[in-house]
């Protein structure tokens, strides 16, 4: 019985930046699986890769070789207009700070990605209220960004990273900007979210609380993951890898 087609692939993937007369090779040959419905979360140091690997898994930039999949199809032969196409329909992203377009409402932030997709108006108005309200944001649809609060700006951008039904969902220190109970309430929208749409979930995070919700926590050292089995090398005791 064949195995199913992983959500989200990356196979021998290598970033290499030009830095004066030398290279900054930030990730050496990464492999990483995700599967429908499942939640893997990447934790390390700063300058270790997590974010560079974060875009080049959703198409916001190509690796200097290896091979990214999303839903069994690759992605270097696609054009950059076809890969925004990709992005806006398949993949969902939510990261520290919100971006959102100040000038729109929370209705019309959550429309545009559907706007931009070809989506009607009618049609696009009617999935951006009824994302609103799964995020329990109902009575702030009109509301401009300035007019919200930190944490419910995020649940904006994360009724936002939904809007198109994608297949992966995509977090880059999701949390990062808001306290404490904040933070763990948009947690759990999270994996609510995750459960019921059974999305592919890649969390990049220095909160090992967080981490420790997915179903499989690895570690970016040296810009490789560890196997899952080898130690860290880090002698601190925190809660937190540092950023």
């Amino acid at each position: 019985m064949n195995s199913p087609t992983p959500a989200l692939e990356a196979v021998g993937v290598e970033k290499v930046y030009p830095s004066g007369n030398r290279e900054l090779r930030v990730l050496r040959g990464v492999d990483l699986s995700v599967g429908r419905g499942e939640a893997v979360a990447i934790v390390g140091h700063s300058g270790a890769g997590k974010s560079t690997l974060l875009h080049l898994m959703g198409a916001l930039d190509r690796p200097s070789s290896g091979i990214v999949r999303v839903g069994g199809e690759a992605l270097a032969e696609r054009s950059d207009v076809e890969l925004a196409e990709l992005r806006n329909r398949r993949i969902g992203f939510v990261f520290q700070f919100h971006h959102l377009l100040r000038e729109f409402t929370a209705l019309e932030n959550v429309m545009m990605p559907m706007m931009i997709g070809g989506e009607s108006p009618r049609a696009a108005r009617g999935r951006a209220e009824e994302l609103l309200e799964a995020v329990g944001l109902q009575d702030r649809t009109h509301h401009g960004p300035n007019e919200l609060s930190g944490g419910e700006q995020q649940r904006v951008a994360v009724a936002r990273a939904l809007a198109n039904r994608p297949d992966v969902l995509l977090a880059d220190e999701p949390s990062g900007n808001l306290d404490r109970h904040t933070s763990l309430l948009l947690h759990d929208m999270l994996f609510r979210i995750r459960e019921e749409q059974q999305l592919a979930m890649v969390l990049v995070t220095h909160n090992l609380e967080l981490a420790g919700r997915a179903d499989r926590m690895l570690t970016l050292e040296d810009g490789r993951i560890l196997h899952e089995d080898e130690p860290i090398h880090d002698d601190s005791r925190s809660s937190e890898v540092a950023l």
